[in-house]
């Protein structure tokens, strides 16, 4: 099959590249949903399966196939949220989004400033800043408000007698939109560690949506981000500036997507190729395979069924070329030994030499269809064979006495029994 390489059309690289596409968001899912091993432990059992098939095990290929039927609505039942978070960012990526509302260099500081005063103060703080996903649905509770972000008004805010500063404080562009927000908790205890609620928040929404959540630890004075599902700590004033610079410029519009394309094949380059491989090799196994094709075949020419008395002389011709049709894979696994011409000679014994190659004389595997088949006819020359001593003597052509084994003949080159 490697000579399929070579027939690659560009609409096979543009199906690799789609499928490597939705499997690169499902492996992305499975990190973020922890849905792993499930998933893992299903592809083992799958693979068993076609094994299963392959070696035609049908009590086994039985047994799976009602398995997985049980098993993909347990799976759906379990993680019914994530999955509808994963078809969510599917049509979101899918869709034309609106506009990012980017926030401008003043905002910027502004955040970088508060956030650094309150590390100083050790004053508990979570502060997100809106991506082009919504992130309304996820928030619960908390205040509207439309304001332009400020260091007044988020002292203000965040001002421990304040009733709302245990809440999550929401930056769309240059605008506070609410604040004293409560934000879905994440179950990543892997990640949280012993850190608190603010910090479940903050990774919970960013598992959900393309935000970026600050957060200040009241009782560890530091800063924390998390984004696209992974809480990092930030240890120096001028990394958080930078993390900062990077989301607010894959915000941006235009020539900027180039750089956004850049930097998550820099960041998720693992999964990136994990996924094109996968699609590769599916691609491989079965696309290439699926292909129908016409081989011809040499096929020696049995006999089968020789009346008792009979011996075949000659076979004219001795084979038959046969021209099939199957796909690539079956032929790549076809066993000639498994292709025959068997030709029932049981109306030799009535005076018949001239026989009829039709599809009824072949020996077919599963999954072939005949085209063609030369010659379409056989001539069989035969002779009988010599009485033995003391055998009744009957004229040609009849059926000897059944009885003491009267009429049995040896083995023949090119006959064959039922």
């Amino acid at each position: 099959m490697a000579e399929a390489w070579l027939e690659v059309r560009p609409g096979d690289v543009l199906d690799v590249l789609l499928v490597s596409t939705l499997f690169y968001v499902v492996i992305v899912w499975m990190r973020r949903a922890r849905a792993g091993l499930p998933l893992v432990g299903m592809a083992i059992l799958g693979g068993v399966y076609l094994a299963a098939r392959q070696l035609d095990l049908h009590l086994t290929a039985w047994i799976f196939q009602g398995f997985f039927a049980i098993f993909v609505i347990i799976l759906v039942v379990i993680y019914q949220r994530e999955l509808r978070q994963l078809f969510e960012r599917i049509a979101v990526v899918g869709l034309a989004r609106r506009p990012a509302d980017r926030p401008s260099s003043d905002t910027r500081d502004c955040v970088l400033r508060a956030v650094r005063e309150f590390q100083r103060d050790r004053i508990g703080a979570l502060i997100v800043l809106c991506g082009r996903e919504p992130v309304e649905r996820f928030l619960e509770g908390g205040v509207a408000l439309d304001g332009r972000v400020s260091d007044a008004l988020l002292a203000s805010l965040f001002d421990p007698h304040s009733s709302g500063h245990d809440g999550a404080l929401v930056v769309r562009g240059d605008r506070i939109v609410a604040f004293s927000a409560h934000l879905p908790l994440s179950t990543d205890f892997a990640q949280l560690g012993n850190r608190g609620t603010r910090h479940g928040a903050a990774l919970g929404l960013a598992e959900r949506t393309d935000a970026l959540c600050l957060v200040v630890s009241e009782e560890r004075g530091s800063i924390s981000i998390a984004r696209d599902g992974v809480l990092r700590t930030i240890s120096d004033p001028s990394q958080l500036e930078r993390e900062l610079g990077d989301f607010v410029e894959s915000l941006e519009p235009g020539l900027s997507r180039g750089r956004r394309l850049l930097r998550g094949l820099r960041e998720h380059w693992v999964e990136r190729l994990a996924a094109l491989a996968l699609a590769c090799g599916l691609w491989a196994a079965f696309v290439p395979g699926s292909q129908v094709l016409e081989q011809t075949f040499d096929v020696p020419i049995q006999i089968e069924n020789l009346p008792p008395g009979f011996t075949v002389e000659k076979i004219e011709p001795s084979e038959a070329e046969l021209r099939l049709s199957g796909t690539r894979r079956d032929f790549f696994l076809l066993d000639r030994a498994t292709v025959d011409v068997r030709i029932d000679a049981t109306a030799v014994g009535m005076g018949r030499r001239t026989f009829e190659i039709d599809r009824e004389d072949l020996v077919l595997p599963a999954g072939f269809d005949l085209v063609e088949v030369k010659p379409s006819r056989v001539r069989v020359s035969v002779k009988m064979m010599r009485e033995t001593p003391g055998a009744e003597e009957r004229p040609p052509g009849s059926a000897p006495r059944t009885g003491n084994g009267a009429g049995r003949s040896s083995a023949q080159p090119g006959v064959a029994s039922r």
